[in-house]
């Protein structure tokens, strides 16, 4: 293993270490009602990032794709979505945990909450749309163009509907900066921003391993 070649793997594995760890042991602010809850922060919104992350890069892979029609443009489109999915999955998991202790159950009538399920149906039928089509350039061409606007609606459920949204119980909205990057204390930060950079690292990580997956069933089909 030529370690040069996957440092960042290792930078990886050693970021969330560090976040697991750190993440349950720092002290951290007692803020009404979160308590100990805001430790979550860690986990659930560095999901959503480097979920928001991967569909940017399927969205930029889409376009790239509708550019140049290389299959290789449409294979990472591809990926990064369910690589996407599978953390925007996991963001909603710890979503719930985190609404079940904080409001008293795992699912309210907040816009923000609605706003992610919506994204992810629309993202979940993007996966049904590929599959639902046999011919290779047809599928990749109508799931390139499905991408570009599956990207715009969840930029529009997650980040502007919510803001325009009165009353959300969501942290960080209605004027709180308690729970926004710009109110969090020095401690959380230093193991806020080292999570950031793991989780995506992780993303990158099985976003790689799923490209290399599908490279190897495209050439076992070909024989």
């Amino acid at each position: 293993m030529q370690l040069h070649k996957h440092w960042w793997k290792i930078l990886s594995i050693l970021l969330l270490t560090y976040t697991v760890i750190a993440g349950f042991l720092i002290e951290v602010p007692d803020l009404p009602i979160i308590r100990q809850s805001i430790r979550n922060l860690f986990f659930h919104v560095c999901m959503w990032f480097t979920m928001i992350i991967l569909f940017t890069v399927s969205m930029v892979y889409s376009i790239r794709y509708l550019r140049n029609f290389r299959p290789s443009d449409d294979a990472v489109a591809s990926e990064a979505s369910h690589t996407g999915l599978l953390f925007g999955f996991l963001g909603l998991f710890t979503g719930m945990l985190w609404a079940n202790f904080t409001w008293g159950k795992a699912w309210t009538n907040d816009p923000q909450l609605n706003g992610a399920a919506v994204s992810m149906l629309v993202y979940l039928a993007y996966r049904v749309l590929r599959n639902s089509l046999d011919e290779v350039h047809k599928r990749a061409k109508v799931a390139a163009v499905y991408n570009i606007f599956a990207y715009v609606i969840l930029i529009i459920f997650l980040f502007i509907l919510p803001r325009m949204a009165e009353g959300s119980l969501h942290p960080g909205k209605g004027g709180d900066e308690s729970m926004t990057v710009k109110g969090l204390d020095d401690r959380m930060r230093l193991v806020f921003y080292p999570a950031i950079l793991g989780w995506i690292l992780l993303g990158t990580w099985i976003l790689s391993i799923r490209l290399r997956i599908r490279r190897i069933r495209e050439r076992l089909q070909e024989h």
